[in-house]
């Protein structure tokens, strides 16, 4: 477990480098535990190598979310409708987990970070506008680290990027915006790509159709972000009427397994998006070799961040020849994207 001062440290730039401009709540209350001692030893009971901040602001907002009657439920903007300032919230959140700090140890012990952020599908979909036009084929999907899948529909979704023109499944219920910062425009098909197979291989894979389950989730999306949940409810909706295939296990260990049943006329996309920091270093290091080897006998695209930096990237081998490509500088909840590849396929 890690000890208090790189916990502290942790919470710290989690203030700074994440919430700042996108949680004052979470930004401010991150500041403080980052100070506190009876705090930061209850956190340092949660998993080796998940993302602390977000373990315990899941754990108490799932805890809220589910009835707990506290005073702190007036700072959460998720809970009532006009929140207490959050610059007073301190003293109730540390009261709330020490008031129910064996639950609370229980959840960061038994749960994990899996957020399904719905908003990263804005970025995904140039990626696989530009791999479709590559290969020409139907895409064959396999997602690591899939949580309850959610990501694995991308192309039931609609998009919009700064203007009101729409792409992908333009009857779609859900509609994604997002962003593009820079001058490059991304190749976007205005249909979706054709999809044949979708596969998500999770070592803890979440049934949406447990209540308990599908509310950890929710609970995992930040209090401000009404929209994120919105999102996240429409796209649940799509769940139901197209099931995905999701596999309880190691997604790196049985990768060769499920790509090796995916037909040749098909392109194989492996992909995973803010969960490769999760891994150690020696499961990074292993998944690219394997993608190495499925490269040598057919084309193969691996899109992916948080591997050897932030950046989305794209590594594929294609007739035999091997690309490495830096595509993309994203933020974490999908809002907006710098497209960087300049192939833009137009």
């Amino acid at each position: 477990m890690p000890g208090n001062e790189i916990l502290s440290q942790r919470f710290a730039k989690f203030a700074e480098k994440e919430c700042k401009g996108s949680s004052e709540l979470y930004e401010f209350l991150a500041s403080q535990i980052a100070k506190d001692d009876d705090l930061l030893e209850t956190c340092s009971n949660s998993h080796s190598g998940q993302p602390v901040p977000n373990l315990i602001f899941g754990a108490v907002h799932f805890l809220l979310l589910k009835g707990k009657e506290h005073k702190l439920k007036e700072f959460y903007p998720s809970l009532v409708i006009n929140p207490l300032h959050h610059r007073d919230s301190f003293e109730s959140f540390k009261d709330f987990c020490l008031s129910y700090k064996d639950e609370i140890i229980h959840l960061i012990q038994s749960k994990l970070v899996q957020t399904n952020e719905v908003r990263r599908c804005g970025y995904l979909y140039p990626v696989f506008s530009y791999i479709h036009e590559k290969t020409k084929q139907p895409l064959a999907l396999i997602e690591i680290g899939t949580s309850a899948g959610l990501q694995l529909l991308w192309d039931q979704y609609s998009y919009t990027y700064n203007t009101n023109e729409v792409f992908g499944n333009i009857d779609s219920k859900l509609n994604i915006t997002s962003e593009i910062k820079n001058d490059i425009t991304p190749y976007l098909r205005t249909n979706s790509p054709p999809v044949t197979t979708r596969v998500g291989i999770d070592l803890n894979p979440v049934d949406l159709d447990d209540e308990e389950e599908k509310l950890w989730l929710k609970s995992l999306i930040w209090p401000e972000h009404g929209e994120r949940l919105t999102m996240f409810e429409k796209a649940a909706e799509y769940m139901k009427e197209h099931p995905v295939q999701l596999v309880k296990g190691n997604g790196v260990e049985l990768l060769n397994q499920y790509v090796g049943k995916l037909p040749f006329d098909n392109t194989v996309c492996i992909y995973h998006t803010h969960v490769a920091n999760q891994m150690a270093i020696e499961t990074r290091n292993l998944l690219l070799n394997n993608i190495d080897a499925i490269g040598k006998n057919r084309d193969v695209f691996h899109i992916y961040n948080n591997v050897q930096d932030k950046y989305l990237h794209l590594d594929y081998y294609l007739n035999g020849v091997e690309y490495k490509q830096t595509i993309a500088e994203t933020d974490g909840h999908g809002r907006w994207f710098k497209w960087l590849l300049e192939d833009a396929l137009v």
